[in-house]
């Protein structure tokens, strides 16, 4: 699998993943939930989708916040699979709202 050039990223981002940032590299998301139980919640969620894709996130867990980072180490990028996994983490993310 192929690195993604910096203006795909960013013209994906732009049509479709608003709240997602390109940034040294990575793909980066902060969401808020209500409490820790959703927040631990939609990590369950996207860990199961993460691991049936054999793509696992860069993620961090502080009590209601969750921070998610996406690049695929073998391509040495984001390639199809980071934004893949980060289109579906959003659609989960709905589920807290």
């Amino acid at each position: 699998m192929k690195a993604l050039t910096t203006e795909k990223i960013e013209d994906f981002l732009s049509k479709n993943l608003t709240k997602w940032k390109y940034d040294a590299g990575f793909l980066t998301r902060e969401y808020k939930f209500r409490d820790f139980i959703q927040a631990f919640s939609f990590m369950t969620s996207v860990a199961l989708t993460a691991e049936k894709m054999d793509h696992h996130p860069d993620w961090n867990n502080v009590y209601n916040t969750v921070i998610i980072k996406l690049r695929t180490h073998s391509a040495a990028g984001v390639t199809s699979l980071d934004l893949e996994l980060a289109s579906t983490a959003e659609r989960l993310a709905e589920k807290y709202a």
